[in-house]
């Protein structure tokens, strides 16, 4: 595995989760790692941070947990 890849998402890993336990579809972590990928690729909005997410799934699984996927 890539030493970037590895080194970007352990920097999210011990960042609170503020939501309702019964809400928690998705990692908190997963969810920032793919926010500000998606930002650096130009994305803006939730449905461009899902778009990148679904075409990018099979990378982002290399150093992500993923256990729901991507969409909601």
């Amino acid at each position: 595995m890539p030493k970037f890849q590895v080194s970007l998402a352990h920097y999210f890993d011990d960042v609170p989760d503020p939501r309702v336990h019964r809400t928690k579809r998705h990692l908190i972590k997963d969810i920032i790692v793919i926010a500000l990928l998606s930002t650096i690729a130009g994305g803006d909005g939730w449905e461009d941070m899902e778009n990148y997410g679904i075409s990018k799934l099979t990378w982002l699984k290399e150093f992500l947990e993923l256990p729901n996927g991507i969409q909601a």
